[in-house]
């Protein structure tokens, strides 16, 4: 067949109905439920069969029903009143303003499932991170890449082995207009790659998506971005390259001026060096001036808690695409691949994503409490000789968006029960929840119960017949699940960590709890692996084949090809969410905190976020034996655990009440007390406060006066480095006698610092606990002030420490560089010990 031109074509509306295409554009419809409801009025047969999809649904309604609604005043009242409510929402007061604009760059975004760019946690929070900067007003921009391909739909084999297809992508027909006569090109070593923007309106966030494949390009690099996540090693640097590199180049064609970048994962994290090179080109700056104009402006959000997560590129590859960059800049080859470099790393280590990230932001975060503890440690050689607690990298716990993700039943009740601004509500208003009737939150949750069991029913049907079975073989669908039985579900990414099938290492116990008369319960499993990820499709296999018993399978089952629409029928419909991973191998884990708010209760190993929000009053906590090295007894123990718990716990409170009181006792504790700090808008607060306004405030003071603080603090740095040799602490005085608790003790320091002055650096005491061997633990730090001065140079630096707790107590004195313009005094990875 020839070559075949394609185009789009796009419905007429009638002009009364004119709003409905504004409507549609701004995919706030994904979680406006009004506009939802208003599209699904349209044609509801089409609305559902098409994925929820807006475009999709105007494009194929039939033009007599558009005849008929615009004679029908009462769908014409609500049009008006969804539109006007748009307009109100965008001119909306910014509640969290930053100062400047910030830029988030992400390699995925989970929207909505009509605009497939997710894979999984990664891309859904980065949406709901969108979405909650939108409804709190504040200035984001957001920068990714479109993927014709997306990400792949999942299919299972008659034997449970999944298998992949990718459906060809029209940003044309979704909700997503071209940015009209703005490309960008980036330089992928001897070829020169195009690509076209798109746009997507968040509510009041714009997203922007590079997409290579256009007619300027060869046909190798129209591949660039196909798929979410392909190909191999070079493809995924190409994709790295286009997102970081041809981002900051996208929102300079834009016009945009941002002061804050920021980078979630390292996939993004070529931005830092196109930034360098932007302003040592335009500004005149040196490398090390633009280095710190770059860093001031720049937080990095690390998502992976294994070193083996991170995107890592053989050194031939970086130099082919990059020999370039480094000589516009005036480095040498080794000294870029040690931006990418662990200091102990051999000459020929794989350039480490991660680690760049790390280096070009003066900020960086976890993405909860434990994660941030397990960063600091992961990344703790970037800054030699920082006790691993003060390693700077903090954490920001993420966040869920409640509009998207809650039933349109618990999303009414809580309007009710908390008001309609329940999402940034404060805890203290959440106490009507605690004490809430148990009849309306239970019903509220049934009825999603109900719309699982009957979603799952139909989606296994159809799945047996897609797989070439009969429907007598399939009739027994229609009698899976049931609404009244206690319902457990999983359902994430079929890593092995994630451990999908601790409950089947003990079979006969499992088959005990779904088959028994009085008190059963029944489990809905969902998820993908990735394509490449021969051992998390195993887990698939093992699922799928124990959901096969016939026995059994009425109360086991698997859906298939899991993506926002099933995740949403499983959250609404779980009674308990279930997570098995790893400690400490879960990053956050954000689908417990979506089934939290729809009234699920969680029970979880103690790890993401789960480990730093749960107490015995709103979940379980599995018990974890990180302490056993042998894999397979760890599992037993820990299986164990979780099968105790359900027996033991969940089970008998469950079916305690005829009217389920106790457990809906239960579910509103968790609501009550979860929903305030897993909200997005919390995240988001959390964002602006800790991160986005003191780097917004640092880049503005970088950037000022020709970028004067940035040549100075790269002034500064040079010299504090080449004189820390000379910087030593000889002496720490501190009275040895008993103390009082809750008195104070003086301390004293006898400093040499060389070259430098008191102003240069700020002289530390920590005080602390003395410990078995003789270390010092849960330390205290106090600057001291210049005292004095001996006649061979010597200071001395004094001051007071409290004396907070009873026990052996120890002090140590430590110098560290101090400037006005760094984050962190620990920064510089220059720290001098008393001996």
């Amino acid at each position: 067949m020839k070559a075949i031109r394609s185009f789009t074509v796009r419905p007429d509306l009638p002009p009364r109905l004119a709003a409905l295409d504004r409507l549609a554009w701004n995919v706030r419809w994904s979680w406006h439920r009004p506009t939802r409801d208003l599209f699904s009025e349209v044609d509801p047969a089409r609305w559902e069969s098409g994925n929820s999809d807006p475009r999709r649904l105007l494009a194929e309604v039939d033009p007599g029903r558009l005849h008929e609604l615009t004679t029908d005043g009462g769908f014409l009242s609500r049009l008006d009143e969804a539109a006007a409510d748009l307009d109100r929402y965008l001119a909306g007061e910014r509640t969290l303003d930053v100062g400047g604009t910030i830029a988030y760059f992400s390699p995925e975004f989970g929207i909505a499932e009509s605009i497939p760019q997710y894979s999984g946690g990664l891309g859904v929070l980065a949406g709901d991170h969108l979405k909650a900067a939108s409804d709190l007003g504040v200035p984001l921009v957001a920068v990714g890449l479109f993927y014709r391909h997306g990400y792949f739909r999942q299919s299972l084999s008659l034997d449970g082995w999944q298998e992949e297809r990718f459906p060809d992508l029209d940003p044309s027909a979704a909700s997503m207009t071209l940015c009209d006569r703005v490309r960008v090109s980036v330089e992928l070593g001897d070829e020169e790659l195009v690509a076209q923007v798109w746009r997507v309106d968040v509510g009041r966030t714009p997203l922007f998506l590079l997409d290579s494949d256009i007619d300027e390009n060869a046909d190798h690099l129209r591949l660039v971005t196909d798929r979410l996540y392909g190909g191999d090693t070079e493809h995924r640097l190409r994709q790295e390259m286009l997102l970081g590199i041809g981002g900051v180049r996208a929102l300079r064609a834009l016009g945009i001026t941002a002061t804050v970048f920021h980078t979630n994962e390292g996939h993004a994290g070529f931005l830092g060096l196109e930034r360098i090179r932007v302003l040592m080109a335009d500004d005149g700056l040196t490398f090390a001036e633009a280095l710190e104009a770059t860093r001031s402006g720049g937080v990095f959000t690390t998502h992976t808690p294994v070193p083996a997560g991170i995107d890592r590129f053989p050194l031939e590859l970086i130099e082919r695409y990059f020999a370039g960059w480094a000589a516009e800049v005036g480095l040498t080859l080794a000294e870029l691949f040690a931006i990418g470099h662990r200091p102990s790393d051999p000459a020929d280590e794989r350039f480490n994503m991660a680690v760049m990230g790390m280096r070009l932001a003066a900020r960086r975060n976890g993405v909860a409490a434990l994660h941030g503890e397990v960063s600091r440690e992961m990344f703790a050689d970037l800054w030699p000789g920082v006790p691993v607690p003060e390693v700077p990298v903090g954490s920001v716990t993420n966040g869920v968006h409640g509009r998207t993700w809650t039933s349109r039943e618990i999303n009414d009740w809580l309007t009710a029960t908390v008001g309609s601004d329940w999402e940034p509500a404060e805890p203290s208003r959440w106490k009507g929840v605690a004490d809430a009737d148990h009849r309306p939150v239970w019903e509220a949750h049934l009825a999603g119960k109900r719309r699982l069991v009957e979603f799952a029913r139909t989606h296994l049907r159809d799945g047996g017949v897609a797989r070439g079975l009969s429907l007598s073989e399939v009739a027994w669908c229609d009698d899976a699940l049931d609404p009244d039985v206690l319902t457990i579900c999983f359902a994430r990414r079929f890593a092995t960590y994630k451990r999908a099938t601790l409950l089947l290492s003990q079979p006969e116990r499992l088959r005990r709890l779904l088959l028994d008369a009085d008190r059963p319960v029944q489990f809905v499993f969902a998820g993908k692996s990735h394509p490449a990820d021969d051992g998390g499709k195993q887990l698939i296999r093992q699922v799928v084949a124990f959901s096969h018993d016939p026995e059994i399978r009425a109360r086991f089952c698997f859906l298939d090809d899991y993506d926002m629409r099933i995740s949403r029928a499983l959250l609404h419909g779980a009674d308990v969410w279930l997570n098995t991973p790893l400690r400490p191998y879960e990053a956050c884990g954000t689908s417990g905190m979506k089934a939290a708010m729809n009234g699920a209760i969680n029970c979880s190993i103690l790890d993401g976020w789960w480990a730093e929000c749960f107490t015995p009053d709103v979940g379980w906590a599995i018990s974890s034996a990180p302490s056993i090295s042998d894999e397979e007894r760890r599992d037993e123990v820990e299986a164990n655990s979780l099968f105790e718990l359900i027996e033991s716990q969940i089970v008998p409170l469950y079916y305690r009440d005829d009217d389920r009181r106790s457990w809906v006792q239960a579910m509103c504790a968790s609501m009550a007390q979860l929903t305030p700090f897993i909200s997005a808008h919390r995240m988001m607060s959390d964002y602006v406060t800790q991160l986005y306004r003191p780097a917004d405030g640092d880049a503005v003071r970088m950037g000022a006066d020709g970028y004067r603080g940035a040549r100075d603090l790269a002034a500064w740095k040079a010299r504090v480095r080449d004189a820390w040799h000379l910087v030593h602490v000889d002496a720490v005085e501190v009275d040895e006698s008993l103390g009082a608790l809750g008195g104070t003790r003086d301390v004293a320091a006898r400093v040499h610092l060389g070259e430098l002055t008191p102003d240069d650096v700020d002289v530390q005491v920590l005080s602390g606990t003395v410990g078995q061997a003789g270390e010092l633990e849960g330390w205290e730090v106090v600057s001291l002030r210049a005292a004095g001065s001996d006649d061979d140079g010597h200071l001395t630096f004094a001051g007071e420490i409290a004396l907070s707790s009873a026990g052996r107590r120890g002090v140590t004195a430590r110098v560290v560089p101090r400037h006005p313009s760094l984050e962190s005094p620990l920064d510089l990875a220059l720290i001098t010990w008393a001996d």
